[in-house]
């Protein structure tokens, strides 16, 4: 398992680019906008975790902007830790058989999400390709939220 991101959701993108870039000091290395998600996705560096440009196998932060504006309210400002596995299937059958809830199954092979004890949301993301969708995963619903 390899650590990935720690991701916020942000109300003024400008506004929180110029706090971590401007006054911490983090890079923006990566960005995605969804026209049909209706969001944006800017990954941020440490300037010690980047090099000529390239990010090294560091952990980042995920700035994330919902077009739509929405208060976030009871923590959702936080959203989640990222971990990438090895086999998803393998690791969610493993958390499930030490009864762990994985609320968000695996049915596409690349994305799950799971609890900790403190209600903060895990997201488990398949290493390299997806792997092929299988059952149970295919068919099993969400449970609560994440």
């Amino acid at each position: 398992m390899r650590y990935l991101h720690t991701m916020v959701r942000v109300k003024d993108l400008a506004a929180s680019l110029d706090f971590y870039c401007n006054k911490l000091g983090l890079a923006e290395v990566r960005r995605m906008e969804s026209d049909a998600g209706r969001f944006t996705l800017v990954y941020l560096a440490a300037t010690s975790d980047r090099q000529n440009a390239e990010v090294l196998d560091a952990p980042l932060l995920e700035l994330t902007y919902n077009w739509d504006t929405e208060d976030y309210g009871g923590g959702r400002n936080f959203g989640h830790l990222a971990f990438e596995v090895d086999d998803i299937y393998a690791v969610c059958r493993d958390l499930m058989a030490r009864d762990v809830t994985i609320n968000r199954p695996p049915r596409d092979g690349c994305m799950a999400f799971l609890r900790s004890p403190d209600q903060i949301s895990i997201e488990l993301l398949q290493k390299g390709s997806a792997l092929p969708p299988q059952e149970p995963w295919a068919s099993m619903a969400n449970v609560g939220v994440w």
